[in-house]
C-alpha cells in the first residue's frame, strides 16, 4: 500500500483532453496523481503513434511537470492484450464486428484503472471524456448524461459504468466544448495543445484491421462463398474478417445491380449480401447489459436507442428479457443492426444503459 494519499487520480493518454482534465481537477483543489497506461508491450503490436506510446508518456509526464502533480505509468499491456486485442480479433473471427473503445472502457479504464485507484485511498478518478455525471436523490442513482458539445459526446462508450464508478468518476470536460479545450491548453502552454485526436482503433496503424489481424495471428483466412438470401452463390470471398455488415465495396464482384454484406456466418464460411432493402430490420437482442437510470426493465419501456457510436438515436421500446439479455423493437426498420456492436439506451440527455448486440 502507497503511503501517499490522493484526492484525485487522472487518466493521463498524453492527449489534450485529459491534460485539460487534470488542470480543472487541480482549479477545484484536489490533491492529484496523473497516471498513465501503458497498453503494449513493445512486441509489435501497435506502433509509436499508438494511444499507448512512449511520446504519449512524456506529454503527459510534461503536463503534469507544468501542473506541479506527481505523474506515474501503470503496465497494463497483458490486461489490454487479453480483454481487448484478443477479443477484437475473435469477433472478426466469428462473425462479428467489435467496438474496442468500449472494451478498453469497460476493462481497462474503470476497472483496472479503479483497482490501481484504491491503492491510494478514497479517491476521485477522472478522464478526459466529454460526458457527465448527475445523482438523482430520487432514484438514489448516479446517472451518466450527455455532453454539451453533443458532437464529442462520449456517453455511448461509458454506457458499461457500474454505479460504484460512476459515484467514484468525474469528467470535466463534460460541459465544454472541444474548441474551449484547446484553447484552455493553449492558455497554459501545453505541450499537446495541438495534437490531433487518438482514432478509434489506437493499436492499428499503418495497415488495415485486416492485416493487422492476420499478421497478429499468423493465419491466412481460407476463401469462401458469397451468397444470395436463398443460398445461391454469387462469388468467391476471401475470408470472412475482410466483411463486415452494411459493407459494399471491396467485394471484388461485378453484379447487375449494388449489393451490401447483410450477415457473415463463420460456421459455413459464407458471406450474405443482399439489397439495400434487406438490410434494415426492425429488432434486436442484446447480452451483457448494464443498465444505468433504472435497476431494471419493468415490462416494456419507450426509449430512444442508437447501435453506432456516430449514429443518430432511432425511437423504440425496449423488454427485459432475463437477468443479462433485452429485447428492442424500433418504431421503424433501422439500417445495419451488426453484431458484436453496442447499442445505447437513452431517455432525453441521460443513458438507461447499453449492452452488445447477439
Amino acid at each position: 500500500m502507497n503511503s501517499k494519499k490522493y484526492d484525485a487520480i487522472i487518466a493521463m493518454s498524453g492527449g489534450v483532453d485529459s491534460s485539460v482534465a487534470a488542470l480543472l481537477t487541480k482549479k477545484q483543489g484536489f490533491d492529484c496523481l496523473g497516471i498513465t497506461m501503458s497498453l503494449t508491450d513493445n512486441s509489435g503490436v501497435t506502433d509509436g503513434n499508438s494511444c499507448s506510446s512512449q511520446k504519449d508518456a512524456y506529454d503527459a509526464a510534461e503536463v503534469c511537470r507544468a501542473l506541479g502533480i506527481p505523474h506515474t505509468v501503470c503496465d497494463f499491456s497483458s490486461d489490454f492484450k487479453e480483454k481487448v486485442i484478443d477479443k477484437f480479433v475473435s469477433d472478426y473471427e466469428n462473425g462479428r464486428t467489435p467496438n474496442p473503445c468500449v472494451e478498453c472502457n469497460r476493462y481497462l479504464k474503470f476497472e483496472l484503472l479503479f483497482g490501481e485507484a484504491k491503492k491510494y485511498g478514497n479517491v476521485r478518478v477522472v478522464t478526459g471524456h466529454y460526458a457527465d455525471v448527475e445523482y438523482d436523490k430520487n432514484s438514489g442513482r448516479y446517472l451518466l448524461k450527455k455532453a454539451k458539445d453533443t458532437s464529442k459526446d462520449q456517453s455511448y462508450v461509458l454506457y458499461s459504468l457500474s454505479q460504484n464508478q460512476l459515484a467514484t468518476a468525474m469528467f470535466p470536460l463534460g460541459r465544454l466544448d472541444k474548441a474551449s479545450v484547446r484553447e484552455i491548453a493553449r492558455e497554459n502552454g501545453f505541450v499537446n495543445s495541438d495534437k490531433r485526436d487518438s482514432q478509434d482503433i489506437c493499436f492499428i496503424k499503418g495497415c488495415s484491421y485486416r492485416e493487422f489481424i492476420e499478421n497478429y495471428t499468423g493465419k491466412k483466412y481460407p476463401a469462401g462463398n458469397f451468397v444470395d438470401k436463398n443460398g445461391s452463390i454469387l462469388g468467391q470471398h476471401k475470408g470472412i474478417i475482410n466483411y463486415t455488415v452494411g459493407q459494399r465495396k471491396k467485394l471484388g464482384l461485378v453484379l447487375p445491380s449494388p449489393m451490401f454484406v447483410c450477415s457473415v456466418d463463420p460456421e459455413t464460411n459464407t458471406v450474405r449480401l443482399g439489397t439495400e432493402e434487406e438490410l434494415y430490420s426492425r429488432e434486436l437482442t442484446a447480452k451483457r447489459i448494464n443498465l444505468i437510470s433504472v435497476p431494471e426493465i419493468k415490462g416494456q419501456m419507450k426509449i430512444k436507442a442508437k447501435i453506432r457510436y456516430k449514429q443518430t438515436e432511432e425511437p423504440a421500446v425496449v423488454e427485459q428479457i432475463s437477468e443479462d439479455k433485452i429485447k428492442i423493437i424500433f418504431d421503424k426498420p433501422v439500417r445495419a443492426i451488426t453484431k458484436g456492436q453496442s447499442v445505447v439506451m437513452y431517455d432525453g440527455d441521460y443513458v438507461i444503459g447499453g449492452g452488445i448486440i447477439c
